[in-house]
């Protein structure tokens, strides 16, 4: 790894085979409110997102994060993700719309953005195939998580071989929702992650998605969460931050062959 990389925070699912990696707010260039620590601005921060952010800062930060992982930055598969259900099956790099990501193929780093929304990774080894998904409360009760699972099927992945990770976002008890949001899920058969705070409605969006994981025939055992919160000191959080803030990337990928990559 070269010098310009060491100093990245990336988190890992242990049980994940393929190059992947959630990233923090640490390990990049970006500064303002898009550096490593919303109370420490001038230390320079890993956002990935170029909306806001000065476009030559968060190209570095690209690069840097690709460059931990082994892959080129033009690798990324990333999307306009748009709060649906709509599974992209990606035979190369590219943009495109929707809100979850898979592939059969090498060379294809999978990208997911989020700032409070669950990013989800999967993986089948034996399948040779991957997934990245984006569930923010909409996805969640679309059941994203349960498209993306059916997507990898139809590339050869088998549900109860499937290993997923599901990466930090915000927690139940910093996630207050209104009573009209928590009835849309108890309607929907996900009432359990409506939780009861000091009188105020929460939704736990990770509990959730690993039912929706369930459902979909993924086995429990075979799912990692990273019990992190995006509202956390190390991460970028839309609400915490009253939308002013960068992105953080779920990634995935497999890279091609060393004689290819040659």
């Amino acid at each position: 790894m070269s010098a310009d990389t060491e100093i990245l925070m990336l988190l890992r699912a242990p049980h994940l085979l393929a190059p992947h990696a959630f990233t923090t707010r640490a390990g990049g260039v970006s500064t303002g409110v898009f550096g490593a620590s919303h109370r420490n601005l001038s230390q320079g921060g890993l956002n990935l997102d170029d909306r806001e952010d000065d476009a030559q800062a968060v190209m570095e930060n690209r690069r840097r994060l690709g460059a931990a992982l082994g892959f080129s930055p033009e690798s990324y598969a990333r999307l306009t993700q748009v709060h649906g259900t709509d599974v992209i099956t990606a035979q190369g790099p590219g943009l495109w719309t929707g809100d979850a990501l898979v592939t059969d193929r090498s060379g294809v780093l999978l990208t997911i953005g989020t700032a409070d929304c669950y990013p989800i990774l999967f993986e089948d080894p034996h399948a040779g195939v991957i997934g990245a998904a984006h569930a923010g409360w909409k996805g969640t009760l679309g059941r994203i998580a349960a498209y993306t699972v059916q997507a990898m099927t139809r590339l050869g992945a088998v549900p109860e071989r499937l290993k997923v990770a599901v990466g930090p976002g915000i927690c139940g008890a910093r996630y207050e929702v209104s009573p009209e949001l928590a009835g849309q899920f108890q309607k929907a058969g996900l009432g359990h992650a409506v939780v009861l705070n000091n009188g105020r409605v929460h939704l736990d969006l990770a509990a959730a998605n690993l039912s929706v994981l369930r459902e979909a025939g993924v086995p429990e055992g075979n799912v990692w969460l990273s019990g992190r919160c995006s509202t956390e000191e190390d991460f970028y959080s839309y609400r915490r931050d009253a939308g002013r803030t960068g992105r953080m990337w779920a990634v995935i990928g497999r890279r091609l062959p060393a004689e290819v990559q040659a």
